[in-house]
């Protein structure tokens, strides 16, 4: 049973390959956490791979995978992009970009040997990856007066807080990166820090 504040991903890049009358199927799965990073890698195939004949790709965001798309790139509708998809799903993996590139071999593979091929390739890929559980973490800033320094510190060393960024002067913050099932726990403790003053910045 997987926490309600962990998520599975993959660690880095995988590939995978699927061949079939002559068409080359080159799969290649990425973490990936925002639609602006998946474009960007999106763009960057499409100039590497820029003589293939499909870039099919499907891809799941967030941390109950609440954002995902399938995209057939000019291939027969749901051939492509959903089987993808749901080689993503199968796994139960989120923040992550499959791409699926195609170079045409000539003869026409029918609406089941299309679904067979990214299905599989996708699959190639994922087999290859290795899966990380990762914790969802709210990030907060943290500002507080100097004297509360030790305070504050001893927190972070007792819960393992992980340091974002941190400024010391006559007023100080530190920028935490606190585990969601935690997060009330630790605001309690601050919020007994004399001058500690934690504000919400995000959740990643």
């Amino acid at each position: 049973m997987i926490d309600s504040d962990t998520y599975n991903t993959i660690k880095s890049k995988s590939e995978g390959l699927y061949k079939e009358k002559g068409s080359k199927f080159i799969a290649l799965a990425f973490p990936a956490t925002a639609e602006e990073e998946v474009k960007d890698i999106l763009g960057n195939l499409r100039k590497e791979y820029h003589d293939a004949r499909h870039h099919c790709y499907g891809y799941v965001l967030g941390f109950n995978g609440e954002n995902w798309r399938a995209n057939d790139d000019g291939e027969p509708s749901s051939t492509a992009g959903k089987p993808i998809h749901g080689q993503i799903v199968s796994r139960n993996l989120t923040n992550i970009l499959v791409v699926v590139i195609r170079y045409f071999g000539g003869t026409k593979l029918g609406v089941s040997g299309l679904i067979n091929a990214y299905k599989t390739a996708a699959s190639e890929a994922l087999d290859s990856a290795e899966i990380i559980t990762k914790t969802v973490n709210d990030i907060y800033k943290v500002n507080f007066a100097y004297p509360a320094m030790n305070d504050v510190m001893k927190l972070v060393k007792d819960e393992d807080l992980g340091i974002v960024e941190q400024y010391f002067d006559t007023n100080c913050s530190i920028t935490l990166s606190v585990r969601q099932a935690k997060t009330e726990m630790v605001m309690d403790k601050i919020e007994k820090i004399d001058s500690a003053i934690a504000d919400f910045i995000r959740t990643e």
